[in-house]
């Protein structure tokens, strides 16, 4: 048995090619064409949409042809109601302008990763779009080392992933940074390998910074520890600076390893040492010197 269709059937269709669309308006629709000049869109309205290749975004480093594909959903700022030729012509930059710093304050909130490609270098950082808006990376967010001004140039055009630090809707201020994945991924790796790392183990590193509360040295593996300043030295000191300084070679005991933290100690060297040296100072001498002594000690003895 056939259906029968009615009016009220297409009722939602009709609505919404019926409404009224003015400039300034925000549509969302469907890609039914891509090419080099233009997008055009299906509004489920009684005229298409079309975004030109100028009006799609602000970022220089890629094109509609790159992002864009037949059947993907966009939304758009209407910019004229007629290009003259029966279309709407709208613009994604100016969309972009409202609903993109939604999504980078989301980005900010929530701490997720995005991949951006750097467009350029500037006095300081480098230049990258996200959601179409110009952001900066500072030279100091860029790597876990900061980048000196004339290495800059070679991050351009690389597909880095990066976290957003600044969203500021008022100033139109977007700051990212890559330090902070970076630093994140560097530390799950550390932490792999300090687990296969033995308690015990006695091995050479190099000071890399001193902190109020210890040292931390990096290690011939390439780890870096935590020499704590209970761990420097037998003698009490307030300060590990009093006994160390950064880039000073020390000799040091492995005495922990808890969730990827590797537990130093110098201290448990010196121990080890001052046991050796006392247990050699109340050494005995082996029997037969003993006898061999005392024989020759009577012999010099006349009753």
């Amino acid at each position: 048995m056939e259906t029968q269709e009615t009016m009220a059937d297409y009722k939602d269709q009709i609505d919404q090619s019926m409404r009224k669309i003015n400039e300034g308006d925000i549509l969302t629709g469907t890609v039914i064409d891509v090419n080099e000049e233009e997008i055009v869109i299906d509004l489920r309205y009684f005229a298409e949409g079309v975004i030109r290749a100028q009006d799609y975004s602000d970022d220089p480093t890629v094109t509609a042809m790159d992002e864009v594909k037949v059947g993907d959903e966009i939304s758009a700022t209407v910019i004229r109601e007629d290009d003259g030729k029966g279309r709407i012509l709208l613009s994604k930059k100016e969309a972009n302008a409202v609903l993109a710093w939604d999504r980078l304050e989301e980005y900010k909130s929530s701490q997720r990763n995005a991949k951006v490609k750097v467009a350029s270098a500037v006095k300081g950082g480098v230049v990258a779009y996200l959601e179409g808006v110009r952001g900066f990376i500072p030279a100091s967010k860029l790597a876990l080392s900061y980048v000196e001004e004339e290495e800059l140039e070679k991050f351009v055009g690389k597909v880095i992933e990066v976290r957003v630090i600044t969203a500021d809707r008022n100033d139109k201020k977007l700051v990212m940074s890559a330090k902070d994945i970076l630093f994140e991924e560097r530390r799950e790796q550390e932490a792999r390998l300090a687990s296969n790392v033995e308690v015990g183990l006695v091995t050479e590193g190099t000071v890399e910074s001193l902190q109020p509360y210890g040292a931390f040295v990096r290690l011939s593996n390439g780890l870096s520890g935590l020499l704590h300043v209970s761990q420097i030295s037998n003698t009490r000191i307030k300060h590990p600076g009093a006994v160390l300084k950064e880039g000073e070679k020390v000799k040091v005991k492995v005495i922990a390893v808890k969730d990827g933290k590797i537990s130093l100690s110098k201290k448990a060297l010196e121990d080890v040492m001052a046991t050796e040296i006392e247990e050699e100072e109340v050494k005995l001498p082996e029997s037969e010197s003993i006898g061999t002594s005392l024989g020759s000690l009577l012999a010099g003895i006349k009753l």
